[in-house]
């Protein structure tokens, strides 16, 4: 039984990539131009806003709740539960089921096929 709740969590992970990689398209191909516009310094901290935007105020980390309550920003008012559970898990490298800022940054750039060999910190 456990394995084929595992076995069915992989395959919802693997339907939630393909959906956001069609649903994010526009977003991943503005942040090479936002860089060259901003600088490297500019874009940080517009990534940074953007995690500030998607966050529990309380908690200081983007939680399933604050995810669901404010993906309307986003123009993902549309995605399931468990799509946004997937985003969650996707981008929570330490497992408390959060994202941090950091985990929110490095998932942002890990979306981004433009970013391959993309030097954000030479400006």
């Amino acid at each position: 039984m456990q394995a084929m709740n595992i076995t069915t969590a992989a395959a919802a992970h693997d339907q939630y990539h393909h959906q956001l990689a069609a649903s994010i398209v526009d977003f991943e191909d503005y942040f090479p131009s936002m860089i060259g516009r901003l600088g490297a310094e500019g874009f940080i901290w517009e990534l940074c806003n953007g995690f500030r935007l998607l966050m529990d105020v309380e908690k200081g980390v983007i939680t399933f709740e604050s995810l669901k309550r404010n993906s309307y920003l986003l123009g993902l008012q549309e995605l399931r539960d468990d799509d946004l559970v997937c985003m969650l898990m996707e981008g929570d490298l330490d497992g408390d089921g959060a994202l941090n800022q950091m985990e929110f940054c490095v998932l942002m750039f890990r979306l981004s096929p433009d970013f391959d060999g993309y030097n954000v910190c030479a400006g």
